[in-house]
């Protein structure tokens, strides 16, 4: 069952507020220990809070405890906030006066946006003297005292461009890990310790599962032989299910011109995300596919369609491309080269409910199989304000959509929190946020609804009655990239993966040379049924091997000497669990190929 969140309760806002107002401490504290420094923005986030700040020296960790110091000083102060409506001339005065360049260009900013006024926040003592101000929005706890001085803790460093463009100065980030208490604050400062020993950069590494190289360029990765085992596996598992579901599977360029996308309205909405047109052979200018909707559109379209052939469910592991900024990328999670687990569904409007709730039954059955447990479904709506810009300016079909999900997913049971303003340009979505087995959070899969792009390029089909017809459009991604996906699961699983996706499923391990061609033999065997083995030549002792085959997460290690020769048996050895059992090599296969068809989290052998 889904996890209800509750982002709007008092006790979420309580938090924001405390972690709102730990950011306006950190940067107070910042400034009074190196005065020249010059602030930027400082908001709260879902650990804690961070500040960009433009220093006139470098400083590092070192530093971290005494700001930590200072912030605690200034805690027990008992700071309480004011805040003052100013017009933008005195505010932008204010701001010079100070120096702040930074808090000048925002006000700027602001005022040609329309703005007359703004609101800047005072921190004041008890005798209501001015200890630091900020331009805020507001949201602040009623006296510092109430943040819990021992709630927080400086966490990184990091590097950030203004206003997040490369050609701007470059900031220093710090990061503040804050919380209601102490026990909240060290359970998570625990989580985060595990999260970097599963950090999927470091042990995508250690098992060699994928690689970046400068002379191909950043956000490009290039699977290994091993990583490209557990792609193949994930993609396998989808056409299984996606054969199942009534799925056609297509195929699409890697490229096309750039009226088809024109067309779509993606161009106009997602320019900045793709890579530059190119020119051919002096053709018009043609662009990287960025997505395969538009695609399989034309698809759809080439050829006469009727009511008989819905719902027409196209699927495809397309290749995308988009132009992501370098400072956005993030090893597997984020990246410019990626495989899309694709599908789009023409549907009528009769159909919508059953077909969208089929994607949702598909998303249980993936979270079963990769032990999913902690799930939300987020439906993200539109904003009113947005029509013409963001969104599609067509208010009835907004609303009838948006309405026409809310009812599939309560019929169904579906628990979900509604999320304005995060709505695809053309429909509304479902975003299916999960968590890690350490409670890591990710965007890991959409389900959304498009009432605009197949009218705007001209998608029909003749129904019943003999009349002509725009169907509607579902898009789903239910196990979102190659890139993400496999990013996702060697956190969640820390590199042991499920038997039937572990790259190396068996490594045989011979107790010594003489053990050599018996190994061999059951290598043989393995590998005649399917199962991918491994041999670790006795050159090493064993306990070196065994421990090699432990740090690459191998699943069984197989150890073989003179009673396993003898009676035609090996050794077990549960890498997970480390418990070791000797069964007949016949037995170790037979569960082993059951195990690898069902999909099985565990392995049965010395569970």
């Amino acid at each position: 069952m889904a996890h209800k969140h509750s982002s709007g309760s008092q006790a979420s806002d309580a938090l924001h507020n405390m972690r709102h107002s730990l950011a306006h401490v950190l940067a107070q504290a910042v400034q009074h220990l190196w005065p020249e420094t010059q602030i930027t923005i400082g908001p709260p986030i879902d650990t804690g809070c961070y500040y960009d700040f433009l220093f006139r020296e470098p400083i590092s960790d070192a530093d971290f405890g005494k700001i930590e110091k200072e912030m605690r000083k200034i805690i027990g102060s008992a700071q309480t906030f004011e805040v003052d409506e100013l017009p933008v001339a005195e505010s932008v005065k204010y701001w010079k006066a100070k120096g702040q360049t930074f808090k000048v260009e925002l006000v700027e900013d602001l005022a040609k946006a329309g703005e007359t006024q703004v609101t800047h926040y005072r921190n004041v003592d008890a005798k209501g003297a001015e200890m630091f101000t900020d331009l805020c929005k507001g949201g602040h706890v009623s006296s510092l005292r109430e943040i819990p001085p021992d709630g927080f803790k400086i966490t990184s460093l990091a590097g950030a461009y203004w206003r997040g463009k490369e050609t701007n100065a470059q900031l220093t980030r710090i990061y503040v890990a804050a919380f209601g208490s102490k026990k909240e604050l060290e359970e998570y400062l625990k989580m985060m310790e595990e999260a970097k020993k599963r950090d999927h950069r470091k042990l995508g590494k250690e098992l060699d599962l994928f690689t970046f190289s400068d002379m191909v360029g950043p956000g490009l990765p290039l699977w290994t032989p091993k990583g490209t085992i557990i792609a193949d596996a994930i993609e396998d598992l989808a056409k299984e299910m996606e054969e199942k579901g009534g799925y056609l599977r297509v195929r699409t360029p890697h490229i096309a011109k750039g009226k088809l996308y024109e067309q779509t309205g993606h161009l106009a909405h997602y320019k900045t995300s793709m890579f530059p047109p190119m020119q051919i052979d002096g053709e018009e200018e043609y662009y990287l596919k960025p997505m395969n909707c538009p695609h399989h559109h034309q698809i759809f379209a080439s050829r006469p369609r009727s009511y008989r052939d819905l719902p027409m469910r196209l699927a495809e592991y397309g290749h995308c491309y988009r132009y992501e900024d370098s400072g956005a990328l993030f090893g597997l999670m984020r990246v410019r080269s990626l495989s899309m687990n694709d599908a789009h569904m023409y549907v009528t409007e009769d159909q919508f409910e059953e077909e969208f709730n089929a994607v949702i039954d598909m998303y249980l059955v993936y979270f079963k199989i990769f032990d999913i447990q902690k799930y939300v479904m987020r439906l993200s709506l539109h904003a009113p304000e947005g029509l013409g810009k963001k969104y599609v300016d067509n208010s009835v079909l907004w609303k009838k959509t948006e309405e026409m999900v809310r009812q599939a997913l309560k019929k169904k049971g579906i628990e979900f929190v509604e999320v304005p303003d995060e709505a695809a340009f053309y429909g509304p979505k479902i975003d299916v946020e999960v968590w890690s087995a350490i409670g890591r959070e990710f965007t890991l899969a959409t389900n959304q609804v498009d009432f605009d792009v197949p009218g705007k390029v001209g998608l029909t089909y003749i129904d019943k009655d003999g009349t002509e017809k725009v169907p509607l459009c579902i898009h789903r991604a239910p196990l979102s990239t190659h890139e993400r996906m496999i990013g996702f699961l060697i956190e969640h699983f820390a590199g042991h993966f499920p038997l039937w996706l572990a790259p190396v499923q068996a490594s045989i391990i011979p107790v010594a040379e003489p053990h050599e061609l018996p190994a061999h033999r059951v290598l043989g065997a393995l590998k005649e049924k399917g199962i991918r083995a491994e041999l670790l030549h006795s050159d090493e002792s064993l306990g070196k091997r065994i421990r090699a085959g432990e740090q690459q997460r191998i699943p069984y290690l197989l150890v073989i000497g003179d009673k396993e020769v003898a009676d035609n048996a090996v050794a077990v050895r549960n890498v997970v669990t480390k418990k070791q059992v000797t069964v007949p090599l016949k037995e170790f296969i037979e569960k082993t190929e059951r195990d690898i068809k069902e999909r099985k989290l565990t392995c049965s052998i010395g569970a």
